[in-house]
């Protein structure tokens, strides 16, 4: 299997106007291609400066984050970050949202176009294009940004909580649809949640954090039967799983 990110004794410290502060130390953990990551610890442990690590958007203050085996590569483009909120633009149309990263990216070819307007007729969304965000519901703006995100055809995604901002019933749903899309288009995933069940339901190996400063505590590999989330939610062995992270956590 095609080793695409290695996280190799990563650590981070920053200062504040009183104090250094050691936010990560000697963190190290790989990612192949195909494999769906939760990473999972306590709140302010440093789980989403993890991504941003990653994305290159701040720098180690020591070891190394390797892409596709390389070092201070540019690849931003191959990432796809999606946050928390959809923060999609109210003004631009569903369509027009979905075409952002081309637009950045300096990629706006009608093969690109295409590509992003049949992620959106093959996920349910074909008769909202010329619609705005605000006639959406929330399942459907959190659809859209993930097909935003995709429509670059990034390598790795990255999910910095993406179904905190919905209600319980919705999220359940949400996190249904968005794991099929990931399937479907066998995308490499990270995601970063607070939540067991989601981690649990999602992954192949869910990543377990230490308080700060954030180093793996454990490694896991659920592998419950089920082709959904919601499905592996009614698993007997859920609960097991639920139970054993529980008390790493706590």
């Amino acid at each position: 299997m095609k080793k695409l990110l290695e996280i190799k004794n990563v650590s981070l410290t920053y200062q504040t106007m009183t104090d250094e502060i050691t936010a990560i130390k000697d963190l190290s953990f790989d990612c192949n291609d195909g494999e769906f990551i939760s990473i999972i610890g306590p709140s302010g442990c440093g789980k989403t400066t993890i991504l941003s690590l990653i994305a290159g958007l701040i720098k180690p203050t020591s070891g190394k984050i390797l892409f596709n085996g390389n070092e201070n590569v540019s690849h931003k483009n191959a990432l796809g970050y999606m946050l928390q909120k959809d923060q999609l633009f109210p003004w631009r149309t569903i369509e027009k949202n979905v075409f952002l990263p081309l637009e950045i990216q300096k990629k706006l070819t009608p093969e690109n176009i295409n590509y992003a307007l049949s992620l959106l007729d093959k996920y349910g969304l074909k008769d909202f294009k010329k619609s705005y965000p605000d006639q959406l519901s929330g399942g459907m703006r959190q659809r859209v940004a993930l097909i935003r995100t995709l429509s670059s055809k990034p390598e790795l995604l990255l999910l910095d909580e993406p179904f905190s901002a919905l209600d319980y019933q919705t999220r359940l749903s949400v996190c249904d649809d968005v794991y099929n899309i990931i399937k479907a288009e066998k995308k490499t995933t990270i995601l970063v949640t607070h939540d067991i069940s989601e981690a649990i339901s999602m992954s192949d190996i869910i990543i377990v954090l230490t308080d700060r400063p954030a180093k793996v505590k454990s490694f896991h590999r659920p592998n419950i039967e089920g082709v959904s989330p919601l499905r592996k939610r009614e698993s007997a062995d859920f609960g097991l799983w639920f139970e054993k992270i529980w008390k790493e956590l706590n």
